[in-house]
Parts: C-alpha cells; sequence; structure tokens
C-alpha cells in the first residue's frame, strides 16, 4: 500500500481534504433538534417542493416539503392550511413535517388571488426547485496543474439514485494548454455530506469515478537553420477521479479533483460552474 502511495503522491494533498470534509460530515448531526411550530394561513404558492402560505396579518412564509413531508394531495390556492413545521437553516425559509387542511372559514379565496407574492420569496422559491430537479444540466470551467492548462465543459446531474444523498453525474472536459490539449470523459458519482440541510442555501460533497483521458502534447522548436522541427506524442489512460466541492442552491459550485492511476492527466484541477 505504501508504495501506491509513493507512486502516486497526488493522493496526498486530495486525499487529506476529503478526510476533513469527510470526518466534518460524521461529527455533524443530521438532524438538528428543533421545537416545531404550527402556522395557519392560506395557500399562496405551491410546488413540488415548496409551499408559501399567507397568514391572516399579511405576512408570507414560506417551506420546504419533500418526501417526509405528510400533506394533502391537492393544495388550491386560497386554501386554507396548517402546518407544522421546523427551522431551516436560513432565516425566513422552514422545513414543512406536516400540512394538514385548516378550517374552511379561516382563510379566503380572494385575498390568496390578489395578494402578489414578493418577489425574494419567488427568488428562492426558484432556487430550492432547481436544487430538487431530478436531471439538472450545467457548464464547468478552471484550471488543471502539471500539466498547466485551461479547462472548458459540460455536466448532466441525475438522481439521486439507491440514496436520497447519492447522484451520478457524467462531465466532459475539453484542456488546452501551451504545450497540452486534453479530452477527458468523467462518469462520477457523488455524495452529498450531512454538513446542512438537504434544501440548504449551501451543501458540500464527495465523489469519486474513472476518467477517461485523451492527451496530446506537442513540441515545437526551429534548429539554427530556420527549420522547424515538430515533436509530437498521444497518450490515452485510464484513471481514478478524486473529487470534494461545494455547491449553492442558486447553481454555482467549486471543485477540486486530482486523478490517480494516470501518469498523464493533470495533478490537480480546480473548477467552478453552474447547474442550470
Amino acid at each position: 500500500m505504501n508504495n501506491v502511495f509513493r507512486k502516486h503522491p497526488r493522493c496526498g494533498l486530495l486525499t487529506s481534504c476529503l478526510a476533513l470534509l469527510t470526518v466534518l460530515g460524521a461529527a455533524a448531526p443530521l438532524a438538528v433538534a428543533q421545537d416545531e411550530v404550527t402556522t395557519t394561513g392560506t395557500v399562496a404558492s405551491v410546488s413540488r417542493s415548496t409551499l408559501t402560505i399567507r397568514d391572516s396579518s399579511g405576512h408570507y412564509q414560506l417551506f420546504v416539503t419533500d418526501s417526509n413531508t405528510r400533506k394533502p394531495a391537492q393544495l388550491p390556492l386560497g386554501s386554507s392550511v396548517r402546518v407544522t413545521s421546523t427551522a431551516g437553516d436560513e432565516p425566513g425559509v422552514r422545513v414543512a413535517s406536516v400540512v394538514s387542511a385548516g378550517d374552511a372559514g379561516s382563510g379566503g379565496q380572494t385575498s390568496a388571488d390578489t395578494a402578489v407574492v414578493p418577489p425574494e420569496v419567488r427568488r428562492i422559491e426558484r432556487d430550492i426547485e432547481r436544487q430538487a430537479r431530478r436531471l439538472q444540466l450545467g457548464v464547468r470551467a478552471g484550471i488543471g496543474l502539471d500539466p498547466e492548462i485551461l479547462l472548458l465543459g459540460v455536466q448532466a446531474q441525475v438522481g439521486p439514485f439507491f440514496h436520497r444523498d447519492i447522484s451520478f453525474r457524467p462531465s466532459v472536459e475539453f484542456g488546452f494548454g501551451e504545450v497540452t490539449a486534453l479530452f477527458a470523459l468523467n462518469p462520477e458519482v457523488i455524495y452529498r455530506l450531512p454538513l446542512s440541510s438537504r434544501q440548504g442555501r449551501w451543501s458540500s460533497y464527495v465523489g469519486a469515478g474513472p476518467g477517461f483521458n485523451f492527451i496530446h502534447q506537442n513540441f515545437e522548436r526551429v534548429d539554427g537553420g530556420g527549420k522547424r522541427i515538430d515533436f509530437g506524442d498521444f497518450h490515452s489512460d485510464v484513471g481514478l477521479n478524486i473529487l470534494g466541492g461545494i455547491r449553492y442552491r442558486s447553481g454555482m459550485f467549486a471543485e477540486l479533483k486530482t486523478s490517480v492511476y494516470t501518469d498523464y492527466s493533470p495533478t490537480l484541477r480546480l473548477i467552478i460552474g453552474y447547474n442550470f
């Protein structure tokens, strides 16, 4: 085992970073005990992952809903509801555990129809909906070190599969450098660490998967007689990608990745991107 790590020293830095993220994830409680609060009002907006109600004083409250939320099959706009919830990880957003029909006379259809949900609430609704999609497409860019290249790519995220924190994320990367050109296919699996709530404003993740790398390196020089001499070399191999990163509910993410068991791909890749 020691021989393996001596042969692939690039394991050390990223392994240390991933170990720190994993330790923090294990140390973080999976659920923080919160006092439950019951809120009543009329439905102002509803989607697959959110519920916004308007109480009798005109205040709007946004709730996150998921597969663990018990709620009626239909929640018509303007209907009266009673929501039992716990605090989320940011002000103004709560996590609904139970949604039930309220008293028939406690809310009016007219007030819900004429009310306009505030723009900042709509923005958070859209961000939560984006995060909850089973298919997300994204773009990515960054730099690779050793060899030094600029990276551009596209990706998709599909899932979750088997576990609500595990997703499949294939990506394609193109790299361009002074002497190196890279084309990489990366069918990776990522795991969301439980450092924050599932629909929180940010989350951290680790991942791994094979990397199919195709690299062309080209050197040119001019000899004393003015003749241009070309030295070209092409390599293809399969390595193991190991990565860790942080992503935001708005769609932005930042990532650190390396490849082991390969001699030609970049030692380290620093990537930022956006999921639509």
